[in-house]
């Protein structure tokens, strides 16, 4: 016999839903109530460890950088999906096995495509 979900099976996290929500809009008034709202020119000043701040803050960096790091968050996401293959090795067989080395020759495909690229080489 199945189960048709209905209304109140997702009654719990609508409950949850709804005290997380409130709790934010009550944290957001009481402080904007208590906390102090003094503005001024030394008060808006940048501080950043007693040193007077000097140029400007938005140096611009070079998109090698942000390639990287988007490259590594791609790659590490991937690296994520071997844990629970590791944990079900012995469950899921050859064919667990041919699936996970498809997988790996995916991600070492794709890698090799950007080492050619060049994405990786710092100049």
């Amino acid at each position: 016999m199945q189960h048709t979900a209905s209304v109140l099976d997702f009654l719990p996290i609508l409950i949850q839903f709804g005290v997380a929500s409130a709790f934010v809009i009550f944290t957001l008034i009481v402080i904007s109530f208590a906390g102090p709202s003094l503005k001024g020119k030394t008060k808006d000043e940048n501080f950043e460890c007693g040193i007077e701040a000097d140029g400007n803050a938005r140096v611009p960096y070079s998109i090698k950088y942000f390639l990287i790091a988007i490259l590594f968050v791609l790659f590490d996401v991937e690296v994520i999906f071997l844990y629970p293959w590791a944990v079900n090795f012995k469950s899921l067989g050859l064919m667990g096995l041919i699936e996970m080395f498809m997988f790996i020759a995916f991600f070492l495909f794709g890698f090799y495509y950007i080492y050619k690229r060049g994405a990786l080489n710092w100049e």
